[in-house]
């Protein structure tokens, strides 16, 4: 996308991005996200990112997302555990080892610099 745009992020229609199984704590999370724009070096990327309720395990780029719906408890190893639901912004850096508690299907809009 070249122009700038407007997207109602509740209504976002998302493609899914399947787990891989080691990702997988417990339960049967599913992913789906949709990205709205990228740079031209790929480096710069933006999106909206849905996950179902589970536990999931993740290494993270630098990112800043803003929580749409739904909740969860990100425990960042060696660091911080973040408790985000509607409306709370989040910074996650690059390498962050973090495991991911979603209690409710939870939507954000993310920037993530790769």
């Amino acid at each position: 996308m070249t122009h700038s745009f407007v997207l109602h992020i509740p209504d976002a229609e998302l493609e899914p991005e399947p787990l891989a199984p080691e990702q997988i704590v417990s339960g049967t999370p599913e992913v789906t996200g949709k990205v709205v724009w990228e740079s031209e070096d790929g480096r710069q990327v933006r999106g909206v990112w849905q996950i179902t309720p589970g536990v999931v395990t993740d290494t993270e780029a630098d990112e800043l997302f803003v929580v749409i719906s739904g909740s969860a408890t990100i425990e960042v190893e060696e660091g911080p555990t973040l408790t985000v639901g509607p409306g709370d912004m989040a910074v996650l850096r690059e390498g962050d080892r973090t495991t991911w508690t979603v209690h409710e299907t939870l939507r954000k809009a993310y920037a993530i610099t790769l």
